[in-house]
């Protein structure tokens, strides 16, 4: 006879919403991000921040790269960060601002989209995954107040339309959607200024890699808090491409391909390759 003790609670049992994020809300509040006290002063400069993200959308799809550097205040945290992560089948999320509570934000939100397929029996809509991810950032409005600021970017494959699209949000958990490129962090002022030069309608998945990480590279040369390709470390941005056939995320050795390229071309003309004139 089963132990009454080690059955689960009565509100696991109990239809309702969807949303993995608002059971938990009901159930275990305290466990999400959002819901946690405010430090009572700002600590932007004790805890890590994850700096630049780019995505670019090209026939087909959708490209999202991170650079990999982590810092707080002045020092560099960590040199192999992770910012850019599957958020399901067909899209993925990369983070700029608090890297803790950032990693913590994506785990939810993959959770959330796994959560909706078991219940409903079919994914979101890329809309709909969009908004959801909306709803969880604006949770952290207080301890964004705070110093402690996530700020994603979303893309994924829509199967409705056949093609890749890029969304972007705000602190407050607004949020855009995005023609042909886009970035996000520190060093994203940089980076879209290399992506306007270099995008132009057309581009196959390994020519929007490279732009991707040629605007890397040039967030990472006027931004301290990117970093750049480590040529001594083999340390290299991570890339992720989604298309119709699902989230890939490219191995470091075809990265690295790419990334000695833009490298060795930059030893020739440190500024970059140049956008045709027309």
């Amino acid at each position: 006879m089963a132990d009454p003790t080690t059955r689960l609670p009565p509100s696991f049992m109990t239809p309702g919403s969807s949303s993995f994020a608002d059971f938990l809300s009901h159930q275990a509040p305290e466990l999400l991000p959002g819901r946690r006290t405010p430090p009572v002063s700002q600590v932007t400069t004790e805890a890590p921040h994850a700096t630049t993200i780019v995505a670019a959308t090209f026939d087909g799809g959708v490209v999202m790269a991170g650079d990999r550097r982590a810092t707080m205040g002045n020092v560099i945290a960590q040199r192999d960060i992770e910012k850019v992560f599957p958020a399901d089948e067909f899209s993925c999320v990369g983070i700029a601002g608090s890297a803790g509570l950032g990693v913590e934000l994506v785990r939810l939100f993959q959770a959330e989209l796994e959560h909706y397929e078991k219940i409903e029996g079919t994914t979101l809509s890329l809309d709909g995954k969009a908004n959801r991810l909306a709803a969880m950032i604006r949770g952290n409005l207080g301890m964004a107040m705070q110093g402690l600021a996530v700020v994603p970017l979303f893309a994924g494959y829509d199967i409705h339309t056949g093609g890749g699209r890029i969304f972007s949000y705000d602190v407050t958990g607004g949020r855009y959607e995005e023609q042909a490129f886009y970035s996000v962090g520190s060093g994203s002022l940089f980076a879209r200024g290399s992506l306007k030069k270099l995008y132009r309608e057309g581009l196959d998945a390994e020519q929007c890699v490279t732009a991707s990480v040629q605007a890397l590279y040039d967030a990472a040369d006027d931004d301290s808090a990117t970093g750049g390709p480590d040529m001594t470390r083999r340390i290299f941005p991570i890339v992720t491409v989604v298309t119709e056939d699902g989230f890939l995320q490219m191995a470091d050795d075809e990265v690295a391909v790419i990334a000695d390229r833009v490298v060795a071309a930059r030893m020739l003309r440190p500024d970059g390759p140049a956008a045709p004139l027309t």
